[in-house]
């Protein structure tokens, strides 16, 4: 039987917000952290050179519910295929 979302993001171990920030090549004191999972990140940090050079993966919903509809986790889960895969990133074209 598929694992549902829920079930699989319960699986994963989270990494300290820090360490992601690391990893993106953004300085842990550049984050606005809210807990040890989550950050907001400022805008002037958004590359504009990059953005007109990628690619949009637009997640939406029309029906919402009482549990919400599941754009969050769809989002998430897809970065995360993504990056698995390599891509990581703009490099040109694929």
């Amino acid at each position: 039987m598929m694992k549902t979302d829920i079930q699989i993001a319960r699986e994963c171990e989270l990494k300290p917000i820090g360490d992601i920030a690391q990893q993106l090549g953004i300085s842990p004191e550049a984050i606005e952290p809210y807990g040890r999972y989550m950050a907001k990140v400022p805008v002037t940090l958004i590359d504009e050179t990059k953005v007109s050079q990628s690619r949009l993966i637009l997640v939406t919903a029309i029906s919402p519910t009482k549990a919400g509809i599941g754009k969050t986790t769809v989002s998430i889960g897809l970065a995360l295929g993504l990056n698995k895969i390599g891509k990581k990133g703009r490099r040109g074209p694929s």
